[in-house]
C-alpha cells in the first residue's frame, strides 16, 4: 500500500513538472522569436541596445518575484482554494503596482537618457507593469497546482505575438517597435489570467502582503534582484568596455542556449512547490530530490551546448545573421557556465522550500559578486570571450557555496524536527 502511494505521488509530481516545462518552453519560445528578429533585422549593435533594455527588465521581474510570487509559493502551495484566491488577489496586485512604480522609473530615465537607447526604456516602462502581471499569473497557477492554466496563458502570449512582430517589422523595423510589440502581446495574456483565475489583483493589498511577508520578501528580493542585477551590471560594463558589439554577441550566445533556458526555467516554475511537498512528506528525501534536479538540468546544458558545437556555420548564419560569427565563439565558455547554474539551482530549489532564505541569500550575494567581477576583469582583458570565461569560472566555483549552505539548513531542519518530537 505504502509503495502504491508512493507511486501515485511520484506520477503527480511528474505531471506537474511537465506542465512546468511545457509552460517555458512556449516561453521561452516567444523571447527566442523576438531575440531572432532583432538580431536578423537590426545587427548587432541594435541587439546591444535591445540586449540592455531586456536585462534591464531581468531586474525588475526578479525584483517583482522576490516581493510577490516567492513568497506565494513558499507559503501557498498546497494549500485551500479560499486561501490561495486571498493570497493571490493581493500577490498579483503587488505585482502590478511594482510594474507601476518601475514603468514610470524606466521611461523618466529613457526620456533623460534620449536617443535610441532612451527609446527602449521608454518602450519598457510602458509595457512593464503588464509584463509583471502576466509573470505573477503563471507562479500563483503552479502554487495552485494548475500548471496547464500557465500553459494555456503563454500560449495565448504566443499567438498575440505573432500578429505584434509582423507589425513592428513590417512598418517599423526599430528596438522600440520590438519592445512594444512583445510587452503589449504579453498585455493580452495578463489580461486572460485575470479570467482563468476568476481572481481581480488587489493593489490596495500591496501593504498588507509586503508587512506580512517581509521575513520572506525582503531576502528573496535581495537576492533575486541581486542575482539578475550581476547580469545587468556586467552588460553595461562589458559595453562600456568593450563596446555594445561585445554586448551583442554575449546575448546572441545565450540565445542560442534558449532551449535550455525552458528546461532551467520550466522545473523552476514548479520545483520550489514540489520541495516544499516534499519537504511536508518525506524530509530526509529532499537532499535527493534536490541532487537529481540539478544534475539532470548540468546534464541537459551540456548536451545543448556541445550540440551547438557542431552546427554548420552557413546554418547558424541564417539563423541569427551577423550576430552569429561572434556569438558562436562563446558556445563553450557560455554553456560550461550556464550548466553550473543548472546544477546550483538544485541547491538553491531546496533552500526555498526550506524557507532558508538567510541561507539562500548568502549563498546569491557570493555567487553574484563573483560573475560581475570576473566578468568584468575577463573583459578588460580579452573583451566579449573574457568575460564569457570569467563567468563561467565565477559560476562554476560559487557552486559549493550553494551545496554547502543547503547541507547546513537541511541539518538544522531536521534537528529542529528531533527536538520539537522530544518535546512533544
Amino acid at each position: 500500500m505504502r509503495s502504491l502511494l508512493r507511486s501515485q505521488a511520484v506520477r503527480a509530481m511528474a505531471g506537474r513538472l511537465s506542465w512546468g516545462l511545457g509552460d517555458q518552453a512556449v516561453s521561452s519560445i516567444t523571447n527566442f522569436i523576438v531575440g531572432l528578429y532583432v538580431a536578423r533585422s537590426l545587427g548587432t549593435t541594435a541587439f546591444g541596445m535591445f540586449s540592455l533594455a531586456w536585462v534591464t527588465y531581468g531586474v525588475v521581474l526578479n525584483l517583482s518575484r522576490g516581493l510577490t510570487t516567492d513568497p506565494l509559493m513558499v507559503r501557498f502551495s498546497g494549500v485551500s482554494t479560499e486561501s490561495w484566491r486571498a493570497a493571490t488577489a493581493r500577490a498579483t496586485g503587488t505585482a502590478l503596482t511594482a510594474g507601476v512604480a518601475t514603468g514610470v522609473l524606466s521611461v523618466v530615465v529613457g526620456l533623460l537618457v534620449g536617443e535610441d537607447i532612451g527609446g527602449a526604456f521608454v518602450a519598457l516602462g510602458i509595457v512593464i507593469p503588464a509584463l509583471l502581471l502576466q509573470d505573477a499569473w503563471r507562479f500563483s497557477f503552479f502554487a495552485a497546482g494548475h500548471g496547464k492554466k500557465a500553459f494555456v496563458n503563454d500560449v495565448v502570449w504566443g499567438i498575440a505575438l505573432i500578429p505584434a512582430l509582423f507589425i513592428a517589422h513590417r512598418w517599423f523595423d526599430t528596438v522600440v517597435a520590438f519592445i512594444l510589440a512583445w510587452g503589449l502581446s504579453g498585455a493580452v495574456a495578463a489580461g486572460y489570467g485575470c479570467l482563468q483565475a476568476g481572481v481581480r489583483p488587489d493593489p490596495r493589498g500591496t501593504l498588507e502582503w509586503l508587512k506580512r511577508h517581509r521575513d520572506l520578501g525582503t531576502r528573496y528580493l535581495i537576492e533575486n534582484v541581486s542575482n539578475s542585477g550581476s547580469s545587468q551590471l556586467r552588460m553595461y560594463g562589458l559595453g562600456a568596455i568593450a563596446g555594445l558589439a561585445s554586448v551583442g554577441a554575449v546575448r546572441g550566445a545565450e540565445l542560442l542556449l534558449g532551449p535550455f533556458f525552458a528546461l532551467l526555467m520550466g522545473l523552476s516554475l514548479a520545483t520550489v512547490a514540489e520541495g516544499a511537498r516534499v519537504l511536508q512528506r518525506a524530509p530526509h528525501r529532499l537532499r535527493h530530490f534536490c541532487a537529481v534536479l540539478g544534475a539532470g538540468q548540468a546534464a541537459a546544458a551540456l548536451l545543448w551546448g556541445f550540440a551547438l558545437l557542431l552546427v554548420p556555420h552557413d546554418a547558424g548564419r541564417f539563423v541569427l545573421g551577423d550576430v552569429w560569427d561572434p556569438a558562436s565563439e562563446l558556445i563553450l565558455p557560455v554553456t560550461i557556465g550556464i550548466a553550473a547554474a543548472g546544477f546550483n539551482t538544485g541547491a538553491a530549489a531546496g533552500l526555498r522550500a526550506l524557507g532558508a532564505a538567510k541561507r539562500s541569500l548568502r549563498a546569491q550575494l557570493i555567487n553574484s559578486a563573483g560573475y560581475v567581477g570576473f566578468g568584468l576583469i575577463g573583459a578588460f582583458l580579452a573583451g566579449a570571450s573574457g568575460s564569457a570565461w570569467g563567468v563561467a569560472l565565477a559560476i562554476t566555483s560559487g557552486s559549493a557555496v550553494w551545496w554547502l549552505q543547503l547541507h547546513a539548513a537541511l541539518k538544522e531542519h531536521l534537528t529542529s524536527e528531533k527536538e520539537e518530537m522530544r518535546t512533544s
